[in-house]
């Protein structure tokens, strides 16, 4: 028993040496993190000045950066699909003429979604955008402006891309490109300037176009809109011409009777087709809130810039601060 006693009391005299142990490697521990933690402060302390200095470079610099940047406006505008009756949907009345208004070259699918979305497509495909910014002579503000005067509502000119007495353009770029902004050029800035966006719930349509002048970027909006209506009521009027003049015709050789009334069904369709995109003002896009000239700015956010850049000055200067001080104390 005594034996016993003895080894029990050893193994608990071990026990209580660990636990001291564990709990003096914890202070020592815990009293390094305070060290490490205080010397932290000392050093961003000792390098306040160059804190403070780095962080207001930064502050002003920002604010200049801010100030310097061009206010943009932009206008925008919601739309609806217009509806759908008749154009190339309204032939889907007659089912049982499909096949043979298919053999004809006659399109009976394309509901009023279908012609929608092909719009939106169209509206920014390089084909349609160049047309627009040649049709509406846009190239020169689209290209060379750099501000708007707000005074005498006039749109600021860079002199050193574009001069307006002799209307010669003076950029200087290297080849390929010329003085003279090619197309592709004025294509990529004007698909920069325009969102298009559709809500797949609502079907409404929202577009959007950024530019230094208000006035300017609410009536390149409203070309825009009417421009992408006309574009679709001439194409759906060419199909259609083309679908009568192929019926009348096929009409000459046909003998049977009953195929003949199919036929003339067919181009009272089409008929009423060009009827609609005749009468129709708003042919796939129909304006449901107009674009109106912008009253302020949309962007830059200044006070949101001159934060950032000071919180980065801030974090770039204490970083400063703490890689010279271990540097040094390592030496």
């Amino acid at each position: 028993m005594s034996n016993d006693a003895s080894v029990q009391l050893l193994q608990q005299q071990l026990l209580q040496q660990q636990l001291l142990l564990q709990q003096s490697q914890t202070q020592a521990q815990n009293q390094d993190d305070e060290i490490d933690l205080a010397e932290l402060w000392r050093a961003i302390w000792a390098g306040k000045f160059i804190i403070i200095i780095i962080t207001m470079i930064f502050a002003i610099g920002s604010v200049f950066f801010a100030l310097s940047k061009p206010d943009i406006y932009k206008a925008s505008a919601i739309l609806a699909p217009a509806s759908s009756e008749g154009g190339a949907g309204g032939l889907g009345a007659l089912a049982g003429m499909a096949g043979l208004a298919s053999m004809a070259g006659i399109n009976l699918g394309g509901g009023g979604g279908d012609k929608t979305a092909l719009a939106l497509e169209i509206l920014k495909s390089r084909s349609f955008i160049e047309t627009f910014i040649s049709k509406h002579e846009l190239l020169v503000p689209l290209m060379a402006a750099k501000n708007w005067d707000r005074a005498t509502d006039t749109l600021i000119l860079n002199e050193e891309a574009y001069d307006t007495e002799s209307k010669q353009w003076l950029r200087e770029v290297k080849a390929p490109k010329t003085s003279e902004p090619s197309t592709w050029e004025a294509y990529t800035a004007f698909s920069r300037l325009v969102t298009v966006a559709q809500d797949k719930s609502t079907t409404m349509v929202n577009i959007d176009i950024e530019f230094y002048s208000p006035a300017m970027a609410k009536q390149w909006l409203t070309w825009l809109i009417h421009d992408i209506n006309e574009f679709m009521r001439e194409q759906d009027q060419i199909e259609a011409k083309a679908s009568i003049d192929y019926l009348t015709n096929q009409l000459i050789n046909i003998k049977v009777a009953s195929m003949e009334v199919v036929f003339y069904q067919l181009i009272e369709e089409q008929t009423k087709n060009m009827m609609l995109t005749m009468v129709k003002k708003e042919y796939v896009l129909k304006t449901i809130d107009p674009a109106q000239v912008p009253d302020t700015k949309d962007k830059p956010k200044r006070a949101l810039i001159v934060v950032l850049g000071t919180m980065l000055g801030g974090i770039l200067s204490v970083l400063i601060v703490l890689i010279r001080y271990f540097s040094r104390k390592d030496n």
